[in-house]
């Protein structure tokens, strides 16, 4: 008996040290992604998840919550809150249609001119700008808890974009400004044609290679850095066997839309974000006064940081984030609606958790935020090819977060 218990200690103990630095927070979404598109991949019928169009329709329908997700997880990290960004979003929303479309039937707007394109998405984004100026100034400044402001703001900025839609939809929108929620690059193949590549997107597979190589040197550079200072890493298998993963899995994506329509410029958009925020998070002093304020708000004020300051500017840049997302899903529908941004804020808070934010602040990432947000997704799109009905659908989401955050408590609590 005393052998057997032995030998169970023993394997125990190898095992520990074989995951000695291994993320099993970051690595189990990940992991439970995969577990996701294999699953749906086999019980869709006719093997509808994994076809090149619903790869495509997965990436435009979700990329308005992810970039949500994006300010929402450095809000959370913060310690903080934001649960008016659906209504934010619907009011930048309406905002852009008076920019770029301004029917006659909206009274009041008349001494605004119709802007182009592109000056109309610049002025809805510093609009969301100064929604967060507003929100920031009274959590940063006045005190008032965020969960307090933006419920506030919940009801206020639903309110404005009723108002400025006067009970009706504005569109629709120009070619151009549909593009950015629902267009694709080099959607009819020109360059592939030049090339002799008519089955498959030559643009597609060109920028698909490219974020492949990003990837791997990105990965490769920061292991090395991390073992020149001395840090833990990953086991050296784990490492690569990830990788591997990773880059197939991004090649077999890339080639499915290359399948359908090329890449959507939604996709683009969300790459460039999601590398500039890691970057911000990662590298800056910004990033790391985020993480000091949700991980010890007391030592972050006598280290001498700025926090007021940090707060303001967090919900200045979600009002831009949730005003770059009501434009999203104003030009994929080509119609500015009342409705726009129902329940963007419980998916945006969702994704964060599911992808490993801690609910105290002080933890998560952004690359953990997407990947909970694709889960989300994925969970979504996959129930409704199977006919499973919203009550269910409903049902299995709220488990899935509130399994996610009871894996984290538990976590946190083994570590101690």
């Amino acid at each position: 008996m005393s052998d057997t218990k032995a030998k169970l200690s023993s394997t125990t103990e190898g095992l520990r040290k074989r995951l000695e630095g291994v993320d099993l927070r970051q690595n189990g979404i990940f992991i439970a992604l995969l577990v996701l598109i294999g699953f749906f991949a086999l019980t869709t019928p006719n093997r509808a998840s994994i076809t090149p169009d619903n790869w495509s329709n997965l990436v435009v329908q979700n990329g308005y919550i992810l970039v949500l997700a994006i300010g929402m997880v450095m809000i959370i990290i913060a310690g903080h809150i934001d649960l008016s960004v659906g209504s934010v979003a619907c009011f930048i929303g309406a905002m852009s249609g008076i920019f770029a479309v301004r029917p006659l039937q909206q009274s009041g707007w008349d001494w605004l001119p119709k802007l182009p394109w592109w000056a109309a998405i610049l002025a809805a984004i510093a609009v969301g700008a100064l929604v967060g100026m507003w929100q920031g100034f009274w959590v940063a400044y006045i005190g008032i808890p965020a969960f307090i402001v933006t419920l506030a703001g919940m009801l206020l900025f639903r309110g404005l974009a009723l108002m400025t839609l006067q009970n009706t939809n504005i569109g629709p929108f120009p070619d151009s400004f549909r593009a950015i929620g629902n267009g694709f690059v080099d959607k009819e193949n020109t360059l592939g044609k030049d090339l002799g590549i008519t089955q498959v997107n030559a643009m597609a597979l060109i920028i698909t290679a490219v974020g492949i190589l990003a990837l791997l040197w990105n990965s490769f550079a920061t292991r090395r850095g991390r073992i020149k200072y001395n840090q833990k890493v990953e086991p050296r298998t784990w490492f690569l066997v990830k990788n591997v993963i990773l880059a197939t899995m991004i090649g077999y994506v890339g080639y499915q839309l290359g399948k359908a329509n090329g890449i959507p410029w939604t996709l683009v958009l969300l790459v460039v974000l999601i590398v500039a925020y890691t970057i911000v998070m990662k590298k800056t002093t910004f990033g790391r006064h985020i993480y000091a304020i949700g991980g010890n708000l007391h030592a972050a004020v006598l280290s001498g940081i700025n926090v007021r300051r940090v707060n303001f500017w967090l919900f200045v840049n979600m009002g831009a984030l949730a005003a770059l997302s009501g434009i999203l899903i104003t030009a994929r529908m080509n119609s500015a609606v009342p409705k726009a941004g129902d329940g963007f804020e419980l998916d945006a808070i969702s994704s964060v958790f599911i992808g490993g934010a801690a609910v105290q602040g002080g933890v998560g990432t952004v690359t953990g935020s997407m990947v909970g947000g694709m889960i989300q997704g994925v969970l979504g799109n996959g129930m409704n090819l199977n006919s499973v009905g919203i009550d269910f659908q409903m049902t299995i989401k709220g488990l899935v977060l509130l399994f996610a955050v009871a894996f984290d408590v538990w976590s946190k609590q083994r570590s101690k």
